[in-house]
């Protein structure tokens, strides 16, 4: 099996490790991988380790893997074993995510570990199940960089793409691992949990979302077919249209370029965001994010 790993690596370059990647990486390790291999302060259940072979303590076998072989393992599974492949194959980037959790998770001990997983505290009343928490904070908008806010979308935009993960219709193996098990009624009382609560603060902002839009959001590009993007993001009353302002500029532009490549899909409107996003450029992509990052979220 390592030789087959080495084999099918040889050549490849890790890209460099994903910024703010250690929470929404540790809230899917949580459930879906500790269950096997266990995690710090929580061993492997005994039924798991009859297993043959036995899943491995991770924290103890990481460092004999190189990172591309780690994300060969995670995105393909090893054959013969219980260890799956990645539950959707386009989303190499969540890949790496996980190895970057991966290499941290030797130095983790179980208060940070558990810190990761959920929100520390108990949680205030009306407020998002654990499972949720650990990656988008209580109330939907403590999520950090790679995470999107989700508070005060609207609810028809949240439920479609909650439906979206549970169909296998928007790509996202961490998505599609936090939604299994989730009735249409789950799904339905979630998104209108986080509508109804308030969005959160703008991110700090910087030169370029201080300034004027960019040409690319107020006018797009017509001699290539990109719309404006506020000609559906900055109208109020547009359902089916998230709201950009206030979002991470990293979540954003991970979002803009899954719709580039043509791997992102979603709801209603997603064709129409992937024909859109077809003709970006990157700095046109980094441009705007930064910008609608920088916008206070509205009522």
């Amino acid at each position: 099996m390592r030789s087959s790993v080495r084999t099918a690596t040889l050549g490849e370059t890790a890209p460099p490790p994903p910024t703010d990647a250690l929470r929404p990486a540790a809230g899917h390790f949580a459930t879906g991988c500790a269950p096997c291999h266990g995690g710090p302060g929580i061993p492997g259940p005994p039924s798991v380790q009859a297993m043959l072979p036995a899943p491995p303590d991770l924290a103890s076998v990481v460092g004999t893997w190189s990172d591309a072989e780690l994300h060969r393992i995670v995105m393909h599974g090893v054959r013969f074993t219980g260890m799956p492949a990645w539950p959707d194959p386009a989303r190499e980037d969540e890949g790496w995510m996980i190895v970057a959790f991966l290499r941290a998770l030797p130095d983790l001990d179980p208060r940070r570990y558990a810190e990761l997983v959920a929100p520390p505290g108990a949680p205030p009343e009306d407020t998002l199940p654990a499972a949720c928490a650990g990656c988008h904070g209580w109330t939907g908008r403590d999520g950090g960089a790679r995470v999107p806010r989700l508070a005060g979308q609207s609810e028809a935009y949240l439920r479609a793409s909650l439906d979206a993960y549970a169909w296998g219709a928007r790509a996202s193996g961490v998505m599609r691992q936090a939604v299994t098990g989730l009735s249409a009624e789950d799904r339905a009382a979630l998104a209108g949990m986080l509508a109804a609560f308030p969005p959160g603060d703008a991110v700090p902002a910087t030169t370029i979302a201080a300034a004027r839009p960019p040409t690319i959001a107020s006018h797009g590009r017509p001699e290539t077919g990109v719309p404006a993007c506020l000609s559906c993001h900055g109208r109020p009353g547009q359902a089916g249209a998230p709201r950009l302002e206030g979002q991470p500029a990293d979540y954003l532009a991970g979002q803009l370029r899954l719709f580039r490549d043509g791997v992102r899909g979603g709801g209603p409107y997603a064709g129409l965001m992937t024909q859109a996003a077809s003709g970006l450029e990157g700095d046109e992509i980094e441009a705007v994010s930064v910008w609608f990052a920088g916008r206070a979220a509205r009522d």
